[in-house]
């Protein structure tokens, strides 16, 4: 698999977040699968409406983004499940249950993307 590397930005108050990102058809196919978690990072599918966790290993949070990035649904979801479809969703946003509460991600926040090859977006 392979995916660039990148931070996530959550806001003025909120730290940066280390992030892969999946931006080709294998990448998100593959996404988490065959891991034991991602500590403390997250993972970007984009283009994504829509998730499972089908031979996942683990428990894991699912933000939902539109094309801005803003987030438009967060939801947990536990292995063996499949995911509804958000028909605004442009991208999907991954992470060990429990990580974005902790974060302090909400419906709402506008969140960009600092790729390390490509330099900042949104």
């Amino acid at each position: 698999m392979t995916t660039r590397e990148g931070l996530l930005r959550l806001g003025p108050d909120l730290p940066a977040v280390p992030l892969e990102i999946a931006d080709s058809y294998r990448a998100r196919t593959r996404g988490l699968l065959g891991r034991d978690g991602i500590p403390g990072a997250a993972l970007l599918l984009t283009p994504a409406g829509s998730v499972h966790t089908f031979r996942m290993r683990f428990a894991i949070d699912v933000a939902y983004l539109d094309r801005r990035l803003r987030v438009i649904a967060l939801t947990t979801m536990a292995p063996n499940r499949l995911g509804l479809p958000r028909l605004r969703s442009r991208h999907v946003l991954e992470a060990e249950a429990g990580a974005m509460a902790a974060w302090g991600l909400r419906v709402g926040a506008l969140l960009s993307v600092e790729d390390r090859t490509a330099g900042p977006t949104h």
